[in-house]
């Protein structure tokens, strides 16, 4: 019986570490790669700190928007930051390796801050409807307490989702082989590597991730068509302002949730698609969030300009 136990523990530490196919096999796609996602990490980074520096300075930007947006925008900062540099730094190394540590902290990095901003998506939602159908008791209901809590609630929601999948992940038997066809550690992969039986634990990861994405889904598609429809007794000025808020948090809403869907809301299975759909993911949402939230805000424009005009004028001092 002993040995048995002993021999079961030596099949499920067998694998120390992963190793990685990465994007592309051809060392000029890679070293192309290796420009191309370097560029956009760095703007990714400075975008949305810039964003993030401008609300917590600004003493305009008080309003609940900015404030949930702050928060999305930390949140965009974290999760590329989660798998991105480890790719970059993939491109120029022929065996692209992970440790079994490093690979479940990745795992668990990417679903915290990927599922931190679908929740904080809810709440921004959730006060757009709240702004715009009940403008009255606006102040009342959105009050510095709620927001705190809401924000709050998204942070403790990305941790329960991602240490759930965690935890179904790490307990699994790893005997061999090794091999992940990715650029960094997601549940389908390893779920396809494990020498067990991963039926149930791929209904729990759709249940969790999947269910997750859709019914975010369908409760910010119908909170902005609720939105859109309330709209009809508005001033045709208040109307283009609210729309043009709407328009911008329902892109970041199909930039951000379309993917997950196409990747949990299915058997645990590895599709040739996976890569470059978990890659828009990863990369997109979070690059263009600063553009869409800033390009068509005249308030947030204004206070970046503001900012760095004070800025400019110190240091002419």
């Amino acid at each position: 019986m002993a040995k048995v136990s002993s021999q079961l523990v030596e099949t499920q530490n067998n694998v120390t570490e992963f190793v990685l196919f990465g994007l592309f096999e051809s060392q000029e796609m890679q070293h192309a790669c290796f420009v191309v996602f370097s560029i956009i990490h760095v703007l990714t980074l400075l975008g949305n700190l810039l964003v993030v520096i401008t609300i917590n300075a600004s003493k305009t930007l008080t309003a609940p928007m900015y404030f949930f947006l702050s928060h999305l925008s930390f949140a965009d900062m974290c999760y590329p930051s989660a798998t991105t540099p480890k790719m970059i730094a993939d491109t120029f190394v022929k065996r692209k390796t992970i440790s079994f540590n490093g690979c479940m902290t990745q795992l668990f990095s990417a679903h915290f801050f990927g599922g931190t901003e679908i929740f904080l998506l809810t709440a921004m939602a959730y006060d757009r409807y709240v702004a715009i159908c009940k403008p009255l008791h606006y102040t009342t209901i959105m009050d510095r307490r709620k927001c705190g809590l809401l924000a709050g609630a998204s942070w403790v929601a990305g941790f329960l989702h991602s240490i759930l999948q965690t935890l179904l992940t790490v307990q699994l038997p790893f005997c061999g082989p090794n091999e992940i066809d990715n650029f960094f550690c997601d549940v389908h992969p390893l779920l396809k590597l494990a020498c067990a039986d991963t039926y149930l634990v791929g209904l729990i990861v759709v249940a969790n991730s999947g269910m997750i994405s859709l019914v975010s889904f369908i409760i910010l598609i119908v909170s902005y068509i609720v939105i859109l429809l309330s709209l009809r007794s508005q001033s045709s000025e208040g109307r283009h302002k609210a729309l043009s808020t709407c328009g911008s948090h329902i892109i970041t809403v199909l930039l951000v949730l379309v993917p997950p869907m196409f990747m949990y809301i299915r058997p645990s299975t590895t599709l040739s698609a996976d890569k470059l759909v978990i890659l828009f993911n990863i990369v997109m949402p979070p690059l263009l969030n600063p553009l869409i939230y800033t390009l068509r805000n005249n308030e947030v424009k204004n206070a970046m300009r503001k900012l760095w005009s004070i800025k400019r004028t110190s240091e002419k001092k």
